[in-house]
């Protein structure tokens, strides 16, 4: 009897167990993963590891190296040595880095030094504030130094940046094949110049001659992410139109003083790419289908070869990372809708994956998983749609769950298998409610057509899109029909207040964050004016611009707000300067002046995402109260 008790008491456990759910307290404790490159000897991939500490407000870092074929890891204490370094020069004489330079002034007591207590800053021309930070006056600069510790300013008193402000790194520039020159990133416009154009350059300085010549100036749009190939040639990705920021990302190779194009006939658009070891392919990884995959395409040179892109990988995953090689694998970093970033390799010839790294493992192991599922939804103009549908652990189609509506941002951004941290449809199932995740118009990887509809069309067939996605999903019986809910952010924050006016009671309550209120102080105060000049279709006083005046009237969310009567919770960070929080405010001051029920949460630190643990963590605890008490 007790031999049975103690079975029956360990199955209980076990189911116990298996109940668990993912909440958004555990979410914030996993480790997040980021591949550093392959070891020297090529045995090890080095990488790091980041877990956030609630008590401390801040992620904490450990490095670690694990067998390249798989196998145990192992904490390091230092991981610098054990990589190559590629901003070293090739004779070992000169090292790659770059600093802050002060260039402009700014400050009130940059002008007057007397009054050094004054905090006035004074501006000429736009591009006086950018993303979370205003312009100080400094400018980052690619620096050379030597084995004596004297530093080459290449860029000296230029008013330029490299890296790229405020997301670029050491990725915008590297070294020469030879190391005798540095080729580096940098759009060589400032002021309201800088904030109207997308036409990053890649330059080239000269260690010899001590001069600098542009490479690409025949380009007007986006030149980066630099890289020669085995063989010596230059490649990069490139987009055409200057201030088209999700314009098609081909890839170029620079051969022979000819520039080939390898995917200009391939209809999808390039994250980033890496040459095979003998120069023969270039891998990269591309949005297709709802997905991200690795993808391939041969370099003929010049030679009457064709070039052609195949897809390798396939799934429901995304793959985001390409760290290497190793024989016939590859080596990437792969998530989907209920999995973190892990390592995994990849056999090119067997097509096999193999799982490396183990951040999570255990974690998800305890839990019960949310089942996504790929719908494809008939749109009102005659298209197949593909819906993501995320149904809650244990579902039980007998049951009738509360239903989300998931509007993602952009507006151009892929709505892949990709794990958020915020907007995470694992802890948003988990808790019960169903997610409908549309790939509506604007989104990369179904062909550039499709991504490109939404440029100066706002208003238009992706709302039609929204509403075919959530109209389908509520058909089935396990949908609660009166439990509707519509959330996002940026773009898809715009998308909850248009939805708001002309949902026509679909929806019970709504959730906006950094969301686009008022298109008219939107281009009137955000800072990449070339964002709202493409995708508005120019400024709000160009009366006689028929596309301008449709996206500044009938595509404005401030112009339906008469039809607003469903409760909407508003999320905005004070330093988010790209939708600033003059949006947000002017949205919930409508809303408690129409008397609906409404609530502003306001992050006075935090910039258009939210970073800081703790804050994160309210978010999630606030997301949630909100969808209890409404919907």
């Amino acid at each position: 009897m007790k031999k049975l008790a103690l079975i029956l008491i360990s199955m209980t456990g076990l189911a116990a167990t298996a109940q668990e759910i993912m909440t958004p307290e555990l979410l914030w404790k996993l480790g997040r993963i980021s591949p550093l490159g392959i070891s020297k000897d090529g045995k090890n991939i080095i990488y790091k590891v980041s877990t956030p500490s609630m008590d401390e407000n801040k992620s904490n870092s450990e490095f670690y190296s694990i067998p390249i074929t798989g196998g145990k890891a192992k904490v390091i204490k230092e991981h610098e040595s054990l990589i190559i370094d590629k901003n070293t020069s090739k004779d070992g004489k000169w090292i790659l880095s770059n600093k802050e330079v002060k260039i402009n002034n700014v400050h009130g007591k940059d002008f007057y030094p007397e009054l050094e207590k004054s905090d006035v800053q004074i501006y000429n021309a736009l591009d006086y504030r950018h993303w979370d930070t205003y312009n100080d006056g400094n400018h980052n600069h690619v620096i050379i130094t030597n084995d004596k510790k004297e530093e080459i300013d290449i860029m000296k008193e230029e008013p330029f940046d490299c890296p790229q402000k405020p997301f670029g790194g050491d990725e915008d520039y590297i070294w020469s094949s030879d190391g005798s020159k540095v080729i580096y990133v940098s759009k060589k416009k400032q002021g309201t110049a800088y904030a109207t154009s997308t036409n990053t350059d890649l330059y080239e300085y000269d260690l010899t001659s001590k001069t600098t010549k542009n490479l690409t100036e025949n380009n007007l749009g986006y030149d980066v992410a630099p890289q020669f190939s085995p063989n010596g040639d230059l490649s990069w990705l490139q987009m055409k139109r200057d201030g088209y920021e999700a314009d098609k990302n081909n890839i170029i190779v620079r051969h022979k003083g000819l520039d080939i194009n390898l995917t200009s006939n391939w209809d999808g658009t390039v994250d980033s790419f890496t040459w095979s070891k003998d120069g023969k392919k270039i891998y990269f990884l591309a949005p297709v289908d709802g997905t991200k995959q690795l993808f391939e395409v041969n370099f003929p040179g010049l030679t009457k070869i064709a070039v052609h892109v195949q897809q390798i990988t396939e799934g429901q995953f995304d793959v985001n990372q390409i760290i290497g090689f190793h024989e016939n694998t590859v080596l990437v970093t792969q998530s989907d809708m209920n999995h973190a970033n892990e390592i995994f390799s990849y056999d090119l010839k067997k097509k096999t994956w193999k799982q490396l790294t183990n951040i999570n493992t255990e974690t998800y192991s305890k839990l019960s998983l949310p089942k996504v599922e790929k719908r494809i939804v008939k749109t009102t103009d005659g298209k197949d749609m593909l819906v993501w549908v995320i149904l809650p652990p244990n579902f039980d189609a007998k049951k009738k769950y509360p239903t989300l509506l998931y509007c993602q941002g952009g507006p151009q951004g892929a709505l892949s298998q990709f794990y958020s941290f915020r907007w995470n449809f694992q802890v948003m199932a988990s808790q019960g409610y169903i997610v409908v995740a549309p790939n509506r118009r604007g989104m990369p990887g179904h062909g550039v057509a499709w991504n490109e509809q939404i440029s100066k069309d706002w208003g238009g067939q992706v709302m039609d899109d929204y509403l075919s996605a959530i109209d389908d999903v509520a058909k089935e019986d396990y949908v609660d029909k009166t439990r509707l809910g519509a959330v996002g952010a940026s773009y898809g924050g715009y998308s909850v207040f248009y939805l708001a006016g002309i949902h026509k009671k679909r929806f019970k309550t709504f959730i906006s964050h950094a969301g686009i209120f008022n298109t008219q102080s939107m281009f009137g105060t955000t800072e990449e004016v070339f964002f709202t000049n493409w995708d508005m279709g120019g400024a709000y006083w160009e009366t006689e611009n028929k596309l301008a005046q449709k996206s500044y009237k009938e595509f404005n969310p401030i112009t339906l707000v008469n039809n607003w009567d469903t409760p909407i919770f508003i999320i905005q960070g004070a330093k988010d300067y790209r939708v600033p929080m003059g949006q947000s405010q002017e949205a919930f001051q409508a809303a408690q002046l129409k008397g609906i029920k409404s609530r502003f949460m306001l992050f006075p630190e935090e910039n258009h995402w939210i970073l800081k643990p703790q804050n994160g963590l309210v978010w999630q605890k606030e997301f949630f109260k909100w969808l209890k008490e409404t919907l």
